[in-house]
């Protein structure tokens, strides 16, 4: 386990990570602490806690927007991939048709050719 020291609103907390995992964490502790900069231009000095959880707010509704665009994304994903299945399916079908339809073309050509050949 890694030990990271981030700063949030001015004080430093000491916290442990994932090894490898240090750079995020303090990427993660620096947007809070923008955050909450960003709280203190708006409304001023009031209170470290009150800041902190308006704060703690702002993510979770950044996270639950986050999250309904991930549903939102994962439904016309799972749209696209059925629409996929039905064009290929349908490709198919026309495919096999043209087939057909060449062979009895075909089919017809030897039998025309067949009826204008000279007779020995």
């Amino acid at each position: 386990m890694a030990q990271v020291n981030v700063t949030i609103n001015g004080k430093v907390y000491r916290m442990a990570c994932e090894d490898g995992q240090e750079g995020h964490l303090q990427g993660l502790a620096t947007r809070l602490d923008g955050m909450i900069d960003q709280l203190r231009g708006s409304f001023g000095e009031i209170g470290d806690q009150r800041l902190t959880v308006m704060a703690a707010i702002m993510a979770m509704d950044e996270l639950a927007e986050a999250n309904r665009k991930i549903k939102g994304l994962e439904a016309e994903n799972r749209s696209l991939r059925e629409t996929r299945v039905a064009v290929i399916e349908h490709r198919d079908q026309i495919e096999a048709e043209i087939a057909r339809r060449i062979e009895l073309a075909a089919n017809r050509i030897h039998e025309i050719a067949a009826s204008i050949e000279p007779k020995d």
